[in-house]
């Protein structure tokens, strides 16, 4: 079982036409959404589960969304505005915030609706035994959860690594990030690859599982 780690789960407000767009041609601009809600939901709820009392809210888009207010609520949760700038720009951001705060810290998106408490536990495993950065991989090519841990010879390098100049939202995240982070001799770790939510047939996949 690992020790005490924090999770932050990174969320867009769930905005009819602006919410899980590729998922319009098959839902509708409000079914999008709510698919959208839903996986949010139950990010949170394994999120709790694996680290009850250490998770936090981190928001883009509308901020004050009815929706962000009822998550945290219901969650117990604290809400963060994400900054402004690309994810990259985003992820280091709040990395680095938390980690002032916390040993170990696990990043998530909304969109992996796989994911277990168990995987969780393992990323968080693989930082407290000794590794700079934790991925796990998505079956497209990016990565569906990065963690970090502090070091003493501090982290930077590695967030700049990882986080900068990287072609978000293509199927060379991970390979990228891999190829920089062995670049400058950065040990890390990663979990078994997982499966999210992007398109129409990810989504039915999702369905079928009963996961959605």
């Amino acid at each position: 079982m690992s020790g005490s780690f924090h999770i932050a789960v990174f969320a867009r407000a769930p905005v009819a036409g602006e919410s899980k767009t590729r998922l319009i041609p098959l839902l509708g601009e409000e079914g999008a959404a709510a698919a959208q809600r839903k996986m949010c939901l139950r990010t949170l709820a394994t999120a709790c589960a694996a680290a009850p009392g250490n998770v936090s809210l981190w928001t883009a888009g509308d901020g004050g969304h009815p929706f962000f207010t009822a998550c945290a609520n219901r969650f117990a949760v604290d809400c963060h505005a994400q900054c402004a700038g690309d994810l990259g720009m985003r992820m280091a951001d709040c990395l680095r915030r938390l980690l002032r705060r916390h040993d170990t810290v696990l990043l998530i998106g909304t969109d992996c609706p796989v994911l277990a408490p168990a995987d969780l536990h393992c990323a968080a495993n693989a930082l407290q035994q000794g590794a700079c950065l934790v991925f796990t991989p998505a079956g497209d090519g990016g990565y569906v959860l990065v963690g970090a841990q502090e070091h003493e010879d501090g982290i930077d390098a590695a967030f700049s690594q990882a986080f900068r100049m990287v072609d978000w939202g293509t199927p060379q995240v991970m390979e990228q990030t891999r190829s920089r982070l062995a670049g400058i001799g950065c040990v890390w770790s990663e979990c078994p690859t997982l499966w999210d939510v992007d398109t129409p047939l990810d989504y039915v996949r999702a369905r079928q599982a009963q996961l959605l």
